[in-house]
């Protein structure tokens, strides 16, 4: 049989960074398997709709470059892909448990539920739940004739259709990443599998639309763990064929315990979710990786590694190579720590290998927004000096502005430890010696800044580090001398110059 994943997210909010790697890891399996990947929205729970989250889900996945072979938008042959259209197929399949045994009606009240649950805790019961221990004194078609039901439901009274968990019984659920996982029935309680307004619960409408999918490998996060056991009895009600289980690793906050969460990064200052979401009840924006300024590529990049190892030390690669090197087989069971650096360390390299025309781009926005005129081949030769030492694009305009902006002001900090008496002179002197060069080149001014250091047997640090300063305004930036060739001659004195009356009037 074909492979066929899917992913299938509820619109309950904005999808976070884990739900996206979700997608992603059921995407790489897919395409390395031939086969097919599915966008499914879950939506049974229409209390928790957010506006606006479904739409967010389909742009994340394509600004990823996730692309299913079936979804909403795109349709296909097992649709619809929106659970809220399926309603009467939840039905047809609900009927039929309560037909073979599987399922029953309850008409308990959340009150009475509260009470059993009070009862059991008063004689020591650790985790009460609805389950074969109690069932058989509820409310429930277990205690009622099929008149009684029939005239309760007829009247409008509320009611659930809960699983008929076995008594007695080991599931064992058979999992790609933690083999088999074996849990006794006692441990089950009989999950609501309906309601009366006419909707399902995930459990239902997830096993009916994996099945009438086809769906052969279910990919998800650890978090559906405890969820499987069930899911496999439903498989067995049915009489259908289990599909192969693979429950991935949480992504872990940066420090301490526990999964990643928005308030982790709200604390720490940085993005959980793939794209800039609005809070349609607030306003209030919570920051996206895209908008925060890392490329597409090192964000999928850096999220694949999340849980996943490939065989080789390789850690740069292209969905492709990405593709070709996935294995379900070497994602952990152990949690995977969310590492800030490291995705702002995949930013810097994707910028390295972006082609300079792009960059080029980006930062013709910066300077337009700036109201700052330049020649191309001047944004071009800048691009290409300072590239290697932005981690995003939006730095361009933080590591090049002297280049077209002279300082106001220098480092307070450099002048204290580097601009001794005589400095000033030193500085005039140099200047006076470039200005006779017949070639203001990167190579010449080096020399002859050195030739003027050793003939006046001065340390390098005395004369290097000051003249950054007159021309940068700080101690940062790429070669001094290619910065001093790319201002040119005449901006470069001035600037000398002026450095030398602001800091020796100081």
């Amino acid at each position: 049989m074909s492979v066929r994943v899917r992913f299938a997210p509820s619109p309950t909010g904005p999808l976070h960074i884990g739900g996206v790697r979700t997608a992603l890891y059921n995407y790489l399996f897919a395409r390395k398997s031939g086969g097919s990947f599915i966008l499914r929205i879950e939506d049974t729970d229409q209390s928790r709709y957010v506006k606006g989250a479904e739409q967010y889900i389909t742009e994340t996945l394509s600004w990823c470059g996730i692309s299913p072979d079936e979804s909403v938008g795109r349709g296909g042959d097992y649709g619809p892909y929106r659970q809220s259209e399926r309603k009467h197929i939840y039905r047809n399949h609900i009927t039929k448990l309560i037909g073979s045994g599987n399922a029953y009606y309850a008409f308990d009240t959340p009150a009475e539920i509260e009470e059993m649950r009070n009862r059991l805790i008063t004689k020591g019961v650790a985790t009460p739940q609805y389950d074969f221990h109690v069932r058989e004194n509820m409310k429930n078609s277990l205690t009622m004739s099929a008149k009684e039901v029939s005239q309760r439901i007829g009247a409008g009274e509320h009611y659930v259709i809960r699983m008929l968990i076995p008594e007695n019984e080991v599931v064992t659920v058979h999992d790609i990443i933690r083999g088999e996982v074996k849990v006794h029935t006692s441990h089950l309680d009989d999950k609501v599998l309906f309601k009366s307004d006419g909707m399902p619960t995930y459990h239902l409408a997830n096993i009916v639309d994996d099945h009438l999918m086809k769906i052969t490998h279910v990919i998800r996060g650890e978090e559906w763990l405890p969820s499987a056991p069930l899911h496999v009895l439903l498989y067995k009600a049915f009489g259908w064929d289990i599909p192969v289980f693979a429950h991935l690793p949480l992504i872990l906050k940066p420090e301490g315990n526990g999964k990643l969460s928005k308030r982790d990064g709200d604390r720490l200052g940085f993005p959980v979710f793939p794209l800039d979401w609005k809070d349609p009840a607030t306003g209030k924006v919570s920051a996206g990786f895209r908008e925060s300024g890392y490329c597409k590529e090192a964000f999928v990049n850096f999220l694949a590694l999340l849980g996943w190892h490939p065989e080789s030390e390789q850690e740069l690669f292209t969905m492709d190579e990405l593709i070709e090197a996935f294995s379900l087989d070497r994602v952990g069971k152990a949690g995977a720590r969310f590492d800030l650096e490291k995705a702002k360390w995949f930013n810097q390299q994707y910028l390295k290998s972006m082609p300079t025309e792009q960059l080029v781009e980006v930062f013709e926005e910066n300077l337009k927004e700036h109201n700052i005129p330049a020649e191309p081949e001047l944004i071009k030769r800048v691009v290409e000096l300072v590239r290697d030492r932005i981690v995003f694009a939006v730095d361009l305009w933080d590591h090049a502005h002297y280049f077209f902006q002279p300082p106001d002001d220098y480092d307070a900090k450099v002048i204290k430890k580097r601009w001794k008496p005589g400095t000033g002179d030193h500085l005039l002197l140099v200047k006076t010696a470039w200005e006779t060069l017949p070639q203001f080149s990167a190579s010449a001014l080096k020399q002859s800044t050195i030739d003027y250091i050793e003939k006046n047997m001065l340390h390098t640090g005395q004369v290097m580090n000051c003249l950054r300063l007159a021309v940068v305004g700080a101690a940062k930036g790429p070669d001094l001398f290619d910065i001093i060739e790319t201002l040119g001659k005449e901006e470069t004195i001035q600037r000398i110059k002026k450095a030398v009356l602001v800091i020796e009037e100081k």
